[in-house]
């Protein structure tokens, strides 16, 4: 984080830089706390929406480290899989879930107002993870959640690209209202707001009614949710066009209905941006808020520029367009590899370099791309493949449907 952080302190230090449910928060601020000194090497952080994410952030960059990312609500379980696999340096926590995740160490010290940075048997050395500078947990196919470990050149490649789609400018404010312990929530709440330079917007818990007045009145111009979350919000603006000041607000990661989508914004007074995108790769579609609402509600925009997604069949061979094959990516924003051990062990990839993502993708004659659900979600009844989310999506159309959900096993 080095370059975004080295940045960063060339703002204006009474310039405000993260707005809160505890308030407003200047750079000053921030970096008085960064500068503790005490988060160096690989930091594994109890990330929350709150300014302690972003001054974590600037401590463990101006000390040259690693920052890993692990949520409030990760099981003790899940939390030692974590620590398994990452090996951290230090671990930074409030009290009650340092004792909760039984995390081990031999000396404590005080961090971010109230917290508990706990020094465990690890080691200082960051080469380890390959020029890695964040690790994002996500769940995988295995149940047991998987470290991605990403560089600060894809973070910053993603971000870069998702300012230029959306048409932001330095010093515009966004918004982050999922959890920034996700990988793609930490590069495109966080990371994109230290690249403009503008305040980042947060809450501590989700709740559609308090996020609309506060994103009116912050001006916030962008932000990144899931599709429940803009229904929510569409449901509670009521028609009242809240968000016409917000420039465009992307919607990724789960089943997605062009109709519902459509309500949402025009109740809101924005517009939406259905996207594609993964840990592993980040964010590597968009449509862009001038094209027309079949594209930016029907389909999943296009690749960003350097940045290449092809469909092929059982072969490997791209298939033509129109015609659903297994979607493969490779670019810029691609992953280092999974944390493993304590360090990067490196992802598998076609002899091409491309990663296969494990989703179905149709690929239109106008370079605009469709995610058509995952390669494992097909149910087989008489012979004849279902796809899950055909039909999630059938069911979401229907006018007097509200939600629709469908139980996955693992």
């Amino acid at each position: 984080m080095r370059q975004v952080v080295s940045e960063f302190r060339r703002r204006d230090p009474d310039a405000v830089a993260v707005i809160d449910d505890s308030g407003s928060h200047t750079a000053r601020d921030l970096l008085r706390h960064a500068d503790a000194g005490t988060l160096s090497g690989t930091v594994l952080l109890q990330a929350d929406n709150s300014w302690r994410t972003v001054a974590a952030t600037l401590a463990v960059g101006m000390s040259g480290g690693t920052l890993a990312l692990v949520n409030r609500h990760s099981t003790a379980a899940e939390f030692a899989a974590a620590f398994e696999d990452i090996q951290p340096d230090v671990v930074v926590a409030e009290p009650a879930a340092l004792a909760e995740w039984a995390v081990p160490g031999d000396r404590d010290a005080p961090a971010l107002d109230g917290w508990v940075a706990r020094t465990t048997a690890g080691r200082r050395d960051v080469s380890r993870w390959g020029g890695g500078v964040l690790i994002g947990l996500t769940s995988g196919s295995t149940g047991r959640a998987k470290g991605v470990v990403q560089s600060e050149a894809a973070l910053r490649y993603a971000a870069e690209q998702t300012i230029a789609v959306n048409g932001l400018r330095p010093g515009d404010a966004v918004a982050a209202i999922v959890p920034l312990s996700s990988t793609a929530a930490y590069c495109f709440g966080v990371y994109l707001s230290l690249l403009l330079g503008g305040p980042l917007v947060l809450w501590g818990r989700w709740d559609p009614a308090a996020t609309l007045p506060r994103m009116a009145q912050t001006e916030a111009r962008w932000t990144m949710c899931v599709p429940t979350m803009a229904l929510q919000l569409g449901a509670a603006a009521a028609g009242s066009g809240a968000l016409h000041g917000m420039r465009a607000m992307t919607v990724g990661g789960g089943p997605m209905n062009a109709g519902a989508l459509g309500r949402a914004e025009r109740s809101l007074g924005t517009r939406i941006l259905r996207v594609f995108g993964m840990s592993e790769c980040l964010g590597h579609t968009s449509p862009a808020p001038e094209d027309p609402p079949e594209i930016r509600l029907g389909r999943d925009g296009r690749p960003f520029p350097g940045t290449q997604l092809r469909a092929v069949g059982g072969d490997g061979r791209p298939v033509r367009a129109g015609e659903v094959g297994q979607a493969q990516v490779r670019g810029p924003s691609l992953f280092l590899g999974y944390a493993r051990g304590g360090k990067v062990d490196p992802p598998e990839l076609t002899a091409d370099g491309f990663l296969p993502t494990g989703d179905l993708l149709v690929v239109g004659d106008d370079g605009t791309v469709t995610i058509m659900g995952r390669e494992k979600d097909v149910i087989i009844r008489g012979g004849r493949n279902i796809d899950i989310t055909e039909v999630e999506r059938a069911i979401a159309s229907h006018p007097g449907s509200r939600r629709c959900a469908w139980p996955r096993t693992r």
